[in-house]
């Protein structure tokens, strides 16, 4: 490091120490724009310069340059970038697993929160985000969007394999290359570790309702769109049958072929997290069965599991409603003798299989329903994780 950077270095370190942080920043500023014009911004598959990055001194996660370690000096008038909405891919057992990740303005000023959305069958990240609308609101609210993208190589239709028992549990098969993947952007862009969430459609909504389930030190809450219950068809057959008439109910005594434990074994060990449930009533693909077969597993696991020691089985608080598109609703939250809210579950009346409230832009989207977005993230954001960081 020449002697001109070192001692400029030194200079703002000063300042900084003693809460003179605008002529700390100029400082640095003076120092990079001699020597580090062209350096690239660590970032996963993304190929943004200082020049693109925000007019700080320095990148969001400690940068080593030259033996010195930058820390971001913030001051409430400096300028950030723009939002992006890039392309990573995820190294997991040796195969590159794609993604697309949407990075709000101002992710460089303080910690965020991380909502992962899983798509359906046949679609991928940008139709998902689109039809959603997710990044909009994102930009609007203040939080990261990670989008992992299913290979056909994985599943012919793009479908995440939420049926076959070895993408069912902690530590194996696509739960856990999610998990790691939401891990690696956790670390790279410093999110908030309280405020890390998971929500998927169809599938995607079956998939996120079991990765939630088995990595619960990470997801603070889930929220799942038309899915199914985690554990609830371990072969194609069975998921089918599933998906028209709702898992089996168990009964004593009764063996599945598939765990060699009784039926819904799965899903009574699972461990809850706080869910928001949204279903069409009408539903031809995924029956609303399974909308409440999800719910009243997270109210099951909370008691059994003694993830809330005062779960109660009171009857839930009920409202009807009409969203602005004239579409009729009943949402119906659950709630423990404490009062925390342990579900919620929207059943979207006269509705088939699509996200509610989203865009026509992208697929599998009904415009008339509420607006699952934003009611779930509502929910999210009221349930942050109590263990985490």
């Amino acid at each position: 490091m020449n002697e001109t950077l070192q001692s400029l270095m030194h200079e703002a370190t000063r300042l900084t120490q003693a809460g003179r942080l605008g002529e700390a920043t100029e400082a640095i500023q003076r120092a990079l724009s001699g020597a580090f014009k062209s350096v690239p911004v660590a970032s996963p598959s993304s190929e943004r310069q200082i020049a693109n990055a925000p007019q700080l001194a320095v990148d969001a996660s400690p940068s080593i340059l030259d033996g010195v370690v930058l820390k971001r000096a913030v001051e409430d008038d400096v300028r950030t970038a723009a939002d992006e909405f890039i392309s990573g891919t995820y190294t997991h057992a040796g195969h590159a697993h794609p993604y697309k990740l949407y990075v709000p303005p101002a992710s460089a000023i303080r910690s965020l929160p991380l909502v992962v959305m899983l798509h359906g069958c046949t679609q991928d990240p940008d139709d998902f985000a689109a039809g959603t609308g997710m990044n909009t609101l994102a930009k609007e609210q203040g939080f990261f969007v990670l989008y992992p993208a299913q290979s056909k190589n994985a599943n012919p239709q793009r479908c995440w394999n939420w049926f076959q028992h070895n993408h069912q549990q902690r530590g194996s098969g696509e739960p856990r290359l999610l998990a790691e993947m939401v891990q690696s952007v956790m670390q790279t862009y410093g999110i908030d570790p309280k405020r890390v969430y998971i929500a998927g459609l169809s599938a995607g909504g079956a998939m996120a309702d079991i990765v939630a389930a088995a990595y619960p030190e990470i997801f603070a809450a889930s929220g799942v769109h038309s899915g199914l219950p985690s554990g609830a068809a371990s072969n194609v057959a069975e998921a089918f049958a599933v998906m028209k008439n709702g898992a089996p109910a168990a009964r004593p005594n009764e063996k599945s072929q598939r765990f060699g434990k009784p039926l819904g074994a799965v899903a009574k060990s699972r461990t809850s997290v706080p869910t928001i449930v949204f279903h069409g009533e009408q539903d031809q693909t995924v029956s609303s069965r399974n909308g409440d077969q999800v719910v009243a597993a997270v109210l099951r696991s909370a008691a059994t599991n003694n993830t809330d020691p005062h779960a109660s089985s009171a009857d839930p608080s009920v409202e009807q409603g009409v969203s602005t598109g004239g579409q009729r609703f009943t949402r119906s939250i659950h709630r423990s003798e404490s009062g925390a809210v342990l579900a919620e579950h929207w059943l979207v009346h006269g509705a088939s299989h699509a996200w509610s409230g989203g865009s026509a832009t992208g697929s599998y989207t009904d415009a008339t329903g509420p607006d699952a977005s934003r009611e779930m993230l509502r929910f999210f954001f009221e349930h942050p994780h109590a263990d985490a960081g």
